[in-house]
């Protein structure tokens, strides 16, 4: 996914004043990003403060996703202020916080594939389930997720060193197209989200079938795996956002879709609230508060202790 969403750069035509949001937009938009920055924060410091939800790798690739969501929405809060904003800066500070933009978008589809493919293992392979997702596996899968997510960024930036390698002031504000100005990082960008979503796609849509099939077997707990299959179908829905953002964004930044300016701004304002920050509430939502032993911890910490029905677990 590309990261010009979260800057709403509707054309080449819009001039400075047109990026003056109203602070009440500004307001709609921060308020959502700190509202989730915070629930994210409880729900991590919930997970540190129960070390035996830390030996369950399913818990440890939520953490993950909430680690990987929450940098998500900072970076998107730092390039919102940044388009709001008008700053100026120099090409390398705004390509790193571009680039790590650029990466945190592309580990959510990939951390959705990975839990999808745990809950997998979970309800056709019960009785392998603990010696094949292990901590051990966990941490190897978290290593390949960043791996595969950073490719794309440490491609371009030997491009960059290779075929540039000069400082400069960034024009207008800080977006990808502004600081990645030559036509071969669009072309790696958008062969990398290709390859992202299909390989992504393929294996929620496989696992959501097999764990169908699985629930049709009379050997199999029809309870966990119903709950299993819905659980891989929200992550379809989690991915179908995603794509939709992309694709729309990839279509808009090559200048294909042809709209008024300040119309096309304010479909972006829609895009960056609906597409962007709002979709951040699902994974608490989905993991969090659908996991009892998740949501009475969650539920104490939350309210600063103020639940003290809450039963402790060691």
């Amino acid at each position: 996914m590309t990261t010009d969403a979260v800057v709403m750069n509707a054309s080449s035509g819009v001039n400075q004043v047109t990026f003056r949001m109203s602070p009440v937009k500004v307001l709609l938009s921060m308020l959502p990003c700190l509202l989730f920055l915070y629930i994210n924060g409880v729900m991590l410091v919930t997970l540190l403060r129960k070390p035996h939800m830390l030996e369950s790798s399913r818990y440890v690739l939520f953490g993950h996703l909430l680690l990987s969501d929450s940098l998500q929405l900072l970076t998107t809060m730092l390039l919102y202020i940044f388009a709001v904003t008008m700053v100026t800066m120099i090409s390398y500070v705004c390509m790193l916080v571009v680039q790590l933009a650029a990466i945190a978008v592309k580990l959510s589809p990939l951390n959705l594939a990975v839990m999808s493919l745990e809950r997998y293992v979970a309800i056709c392979f019960p009785l392998r389930h603990a010696n094949i997702v292990t901590i051990r596996t966990t941490r190897i899968a978290i290593v390949v997720m960043w791996s595969m997510a950073s490719l794309d960024s440490f491609i371009q930036l030997l491009l960059f060193v290779r075929l540039e390698n000069t400082s400069f002031i960034v024009s207008q504000y800080c977006s990808r197209n502004n600081v990645w100005r030559l036509k071969i990082y669009n072309t790696i960008d958008t062969i990398f989200i290709i390859l992202y979503f299909v390989v992504v796609s393929i294996i929620i849509f496989y696992t959501y079938i097999a764990i169908i099939c699985a629930v049709r077997s009379a050997s199999t707990n029809v309870q966990n795996a119903n709950k299993a299959r819905k659980t891989v179908m929200l992550h379809m829905f989690q991915l179908c956002l995603c794509l939709t953002s992309t694709l729309f964004n990839m279509i808009n930044s090559g200048g294909l879709l042809y709209v008024k300016a300040d119309m096309a701004l304010h479909f972006q304002y829609a895009l960056f609230l609906g597409l962007l920050i709002v979709p951040k509430c699902l994974s608490p939502l989905i993991y969090g508060f659908r996991d009892n032993t998740f949501r009475h911890a969650f539920k104490y910490y939350f309210t600063f202790g103020c639940k003290r029905n809450v039963q402790h677990s060691a």
